[in-house]
């Protein structure tokens, strides 16, 4: 018997055992959603339609770690020449650095050091002790204690579907609009004469409204179709298909006025008014917490899904900006699950996971550009290892102009988008490497002005290609291009 047939049997068999004995990993979930407001849903039993999806390859290997590895844990540490006080310092370590472990020793205070090697940015080889105070043993010592109570687990990712093959991604934003007219033809003729190979197409997008018509629009929120822009989704994937062009279904999550004008007790709210919290951009929020709201985002994902879309990429997974949560106290957020914020965007992520591996497609989640370099979940619910962990690709939006004058020592980061890209791609690939199943770092890049911008610069090729080199040099070789106009720079992505 051949050696696959061998495998696959001895594959069947374990999966019989697991599912008499109760005891098989990923075939039950915790984080369904509650009873919805139609009883389409039993929160302590996972949907009887899910299947074990078809892989066309095993798992993607954990990565693993030496058992001499340490993990710096301190914010920025100096590396020392000896133990006693003010030694020579030979280096510095910042958080989530990697070192090799030689010995331990114990200076006149009793206090612990550890003799470690590595190399640095330069690539040479460095030897010396720090406190043990700055180190940690396994990778989730570096993980902020609020944040522990969240699933770090490696998780079952796939190395590519049967019919899906994985794509370097370099794509472009298009849409409902652009998606639907003479716009689409000639994003595709200048896919052709570049590198480009992907479209992010808004299949429901900020306002709520439908890329085409879905059930499950008429099911929670009717008058979403009917902006729907695309009659015939079948004649815009072939042409996608026929092209060449890996299509990304962009599903914005919980901003979302169409549902919450129709289910006004579904957003979110001031405490001593009751009306509806609004951002600068005048658009309610929907709760995060409504599980209704994530069934409905998970049907119009599963019919994107059966119209033929590679991906489905969760835009505004995240609770809204509430000042660093000063906002908090004054907020209802509608929370009768008791869960913190990045507690319910993880399990959000993980029952979209369960929901949509059957059909073979895989999942991405856009987060700030700052996730990466902060310690905390800004108040947004995104934590980097916590979202990393559960999907397939995490989008950072990178876009200098949103970064706060002087983030990384840069005085106006919207005028040095390579500095700016290069600080923030280093410190999510370092995040990420600690991980032992994370996403593949695929950035959202700026191709746009942003005049209200004060000392703005105006953004073109040179300027995108300086954001895609940063990319490049820590090791990141995807990226999407954002212009809410879809008009992009050409002579940035030649081929």
């Amino acid at each position: 018997m051949e050696l696959k047939k061998v495998i696959s049997l001895l594959i069947v068999v374990l999966l019989l055992v697991g599912s008499i004995t109760g005891c098989s990993e990923g075939t039950k979930s915790e984080n369904l959603p509650a009873v919805s407001e139609n009883g389409s849903e039993n929160p302590n039993q996972a949907p009887e339609e899910i299947k074990e999806p078809e892989f066309i390859e095993e798992e993607i290997p954990a990565m693993t770690f030496a058992e001499n590895t340490l993990f710096i844990t301190g914010r920025k540490i100096n590396v020392r020449e000896d133990i006693v006080k003010d030694a020579k310092i030979l280096g510095s370590l910042s958080k989530g650095s990697q070192v090799v472990f030689l010995e331990e020793k114990k200076d006149e205070k009793e206090e612990t050091w550890y003799k470690v090697t590595y190399e640095d940015e330069a690539g040479k080889e460095t030897t010396g002790w720090i406190s043990s105070k700055n180190a940690a043993r396994e990778w989730t010592g570096l993980i902020g204690e609020k944040f522990q109570d969240m699933d770090y687990t490696p998780q079952k990712k796939i190395k590519e579907y049967e019919n899906n093959p994985r794509v370097k991604v370099r794509g472009l934003y298009v849409t409902i609009y652009s998606a639907s007219n003479a716009r689409i033809d000639s994003l595709i003729e200048m896919a052709k004469r570049t590198n480009i190979n992907a479209f992010v197409i808004d299949v429901k997008d900020d306002k709520g409204y439908m890329l085409f018509p879905t059930k499950a629009a008429e099911k929670f929120s009717p008058k979403a179709n009917e902006k729907a822009t695309v009659k015939d989704i079948q004649a815009l994937m072939k042409k996608l298909k026929d092209n060449n062009i890996y299509a990304i279904a962009r599903i914005v999550s919980f901003k979302d006025p169409t549902y919450t004008t129709q289910n006004p007790d579904k957003a979110i709210i001031y405490k001593d008014s009751g009306k509806p919290f609004m951002n600068k951009d005048g658009l309610i929020w929907a709760s995060p917490h409504d599980r209704t709201l994530w069934e409905y985002n998970l049907e119009v994902s599963k019919e994107a899904a059966d119209a033929g879309f590679n991906e489905i990429q969760f835009d505004y997974v995240r609770f809204p900006a509430s000042d660093g949560g000063k906002l908090d106290k004054q907020l209802d957020y509608r929370n009768t699950t008791g869960e913190s914020k990045p507690g319910t965007i993880q399990n959000y992520l993980k029952y979209a996971r369960e929901q949509l591996s059957p059909k073979k497609v895989y999942i991405s989640a856009d987060v700030y550009g700052l996730v990466g370099s902060v310690e905390d979940d800004m108040s947004l619910g995104q934590y980097w290892e916590a979202v990393s962990n559960i999907v397939d690709y995490i989008c950072p939006m990178m876009y200098p102009s949103h970064y706060a004058n002087n983030t990384y020592g840069v005085p106006i980061p919207d005028a040095d988008p390579y500095k700016t890209v290069y600080n923030s791609a280093k410190d999510s690939s370092i995040r990420n490497k600690n991980m032992p199943t994370p996403a593949i770092i695929r950035p959202w890049i700026q191709d746009f002005t942003a005049p209200w911008v004060k000392g703005y610069i105006k953004y073109g090729d040179k300027q995108v290609i300086e954001q895609i080199k940063a990319l490049e040099e820590n090791g990141i070789d995807e990226f999407l291009l954002w212009n809410a106009g879809n008009r992009y720079s050409e002579g940035a992505v030649t081929k």
